[in-house]
């Protein structure tokens, strides 16, 4: 059985406090209660603060462009279904210029894990508003106030189909772990989205201001994570943030399923030889 401290690559160079280190924390924990093989593992990032995640976790890691997370982490899943995959996003890298390819990613159903650092603003660039900062948020490009309503990642994966998706918060690493392997296990698009401060740029959204805010849904023994309806009337009606695993549909086969000739073992090991006869065949139609 493997430890946390074999999954830890390098020591980060994150702001002191920063959500990202609890994050970092989680999933390592969450890959040594699987025991998983970091050479079984892959990360994928964009562009943010999180970006270097890769780097300082031991596993294979690719640190791609801005929004462009989704598209990478779906061809390493369908090019070899084996590996675990592991998308890491921020708010604008995933709710921004990725929005596209996260909305396609969850109606396909493709089986990975994406864990999005929320901690509403763009933290990399000093303190521009993003997707997910509250109307009226005062930051660098909204002096007077933000004039948009804020996305939630969950609601929108809800409308889309997804077919597992939970929130976590950074400041319980513990918890956020426990939410990790369950997406890992996951047989299908799961999807975390993380309330991470930063304590640099956003001196609102702090570490006490979302203990205040969030709904802990695991003390509700009511709450049932198997009914759309509730579960999309909670996250649309509840006063406060709920936290913990939101919405979970099983029975529906994951995209590789469907689509890979053979979803256990990699594209790599395929006989991709020619049938003559048939290509013949096929040749003659475009005649």
């Amino acid at each position: 059985m493997r430890t946390k401290e074999e999954y830890h690559r390098e020591k980060p160079t994150w702001c002191v406090g920063c959500g990202l280190y609890g994050i970092f924390d989680a999933l390592k924990r969450a890959a040594a209660s699987l025991d998983l093989s970091p050479e079984r593992m892959v990360i994928v990032t964009g562009i943010g603060c999180h970006g270097r995640m890769s780097n300082y976790f031991r596993s294979y890691g690719f640190h791609g462009l801005h929004g462009r997370v989704m598209p990478v982490a779906q061809g390493i899943k369908l090019a070899n279904p084996g590996l675990s995959v592991i998308g890491v996003s921020g708010d604008g890298d995933a709710y921004s210029i990725g929005l596209g390819h996260f909305i396609h990613a969850l109606r396909r159903n493709v089986s990975l894990t994406y864990l999005v650092a929320n901690n509403q603003i763009y933290a990399l660039t000093d303190g521009q508003t993003s997707p997910t900062s509250q109307m009226g948020f005062v930051s660098v490009s909204t002096p007077t106030g933000s004039k948009e309503l804020p996305l939630d990642g969950a609601k929108l994966a809800m409308a889309t189909g997804g077919t597992f998706i939970a929130r976590g918060f950074s400041g319980n690493a513990g918890h956020l772990a426990l939410l990790i392997e369950k997406a890992l296990k996951h047989p299908g698009f799961a999807l975390i989205d993380i309330l991470s401060p930063c304590v640099t740029q956003n001196k609102v959204n702090t570490y006490d201001w979302y203990r205040q805010n969030i709904l802990l849904l695991d003390d509700d023994p009511a709450y049932d994570c198997r009914d759309k309806k509730m579960a999309y009337n909670t996250i649309c009606d509840a006063k406060k943030i709920p936290v913990g695993l939101i919405y979970r549909e099983e029975g529906r086969p994951p995209y590789e399923i469907a689509v890979l000739p053979d979803p256990w073992r990699p594209l790599a090991e395929d006989n991709l030889s020619l049938d003559n006869e048939k290509l013949g065949k096929f040749v003659l139609k475009f005649r």
